[in-house]
């Protein structure tokens, strides 16, 4: 089955302009070496072996940006099958099309040495013109975001192909509506409110080099919501966000989030705490909290207000 990937090419897309011109995709994260007889079938593997190297290689980096960092170069280089659909924005508000059509080769001493084949496509969609869904998922934090889920509307842009470029553009005599469904993009939405939440007076979303990579978090147990930490940086917190109500389910799965947290990323003299964001809760919910005292619970309220001009 056919997967959708956004990818940056560099810090701010720096190196696009030379991926789209080279036929390529890649990263480099400054582990210098061929991987072509690296990289196993499982991301896991790969992280186990590799997130020493990135370390070693970064001193005073943390387990959480190592890991981020192995795990989506392992994406690049295995993960993303020929034949997959790439995004990949271009610095300049639009987001050029490829699709993938070699195997991992490395590229010694060059920008973005892991490197996979690309066809890039005779498109290019402007950000104004995706669903604010797409919107989202492509405008998420990190190297990476695999937004499959979007597949048909992204297949709609692919029909649009006259060449020698289809610029892809919002009608524009349709008004950018409202970013407020927050029910529909809970996540992104409080990613980008979190300084105004409660839980911004002792925590921030987890930061590396001034950027947030706590956001959706990829571990053994499935991807964590947000992984934030303390201002005194001695308290790790699992965040899982549910869209509706939340039932007792989620704190067991809050739970196997939070003993991947002690067990791989944080350090000896950190705790680790949950938290559970929903529109509502449930007596079964309150029973299991009432016995696991570090994860707590937060309901979230949506508010829209008309103010007459």
């Amino acid at each position: 089955m056919k997967s959708y990937y956004r990818i940056m090419l560099g810090k701010k897309s720096a190196f696009a302009a030379e991926c789209f011109a080279g036929g390529f995709i890649g990263a480099d994260f400054g582990i210098n070496e061929d991987l072509s007889k690296k990289l196993p079938d499982e991301w896991r593997a790969f992280n186990k072996a590799f997130i020493p190297v990135y370390l070693a290689g970064h001193p005073g980096k943390s387990k959480v940006t190592a890991g981020l960092a192995c795990g989506a170069l392992w994406t690049i280089g295995k993960g993303i099958n020929a034949g997959d659909i790439v995004l990949c924005p271009d610095g300049a508000g639009s987001y050029r099309v490829g699709e993938v059509t070699g195997g991992y080769y490395y590229a010694p001493g060059d920008n973005l040495p892991h490197r996979r084949k690309v066809n890039w496509l005779d498109i290019a969609i402007e950000r104004a013109a995706m669903s604010e869904a797409l919107q989202s998922s492509t405008g998420s934090i990190g190297t990476i975001s695999n937004v499959s889920v979007h597949g048909p509307e992204i297949e709609t842009f692919l029909k649009i192909a006259p060449p020698p470029l289809a610029i892809i553009s919002a009608d524009p005599t349709i008004e950018d509506p409202v970013a407020f469904a927050m029910e529909k993009h809970l996540e992104a939405f409080l990613v980008v409110n979190w300084d105004q939440t409660e839980l911004a007076k002792i925590f921030a979303i987890f930061e590396e080099d001034g950027e947030k990579v706590g956001q959706q978090y990829l571990t053994d147990a499935g991807p964590i919501d947000i992984l934030a930490i303390s201002k005194d940086k001695k308290r790790l917190l699992v965040v899982e966000l549910k869209r509706g109500r939340a039932s007792d389910v989620v704190v067991g799965q809050v739970l196997r989030y939070m003993g991947y947290v002690k067990e791989q990323i944080a350090e000896p003299y950190q705790t680790v705490e949950g938290a559970i964001i929903a529109l509502e809760d449930d007596k079964k919910l309150r029973w299991a909290l009432a016995v696991v005292p570090n994860v707590s619970f937060y309901r979230y309220e949506i508010r829209f207000k008309l103010v007459k001009a």
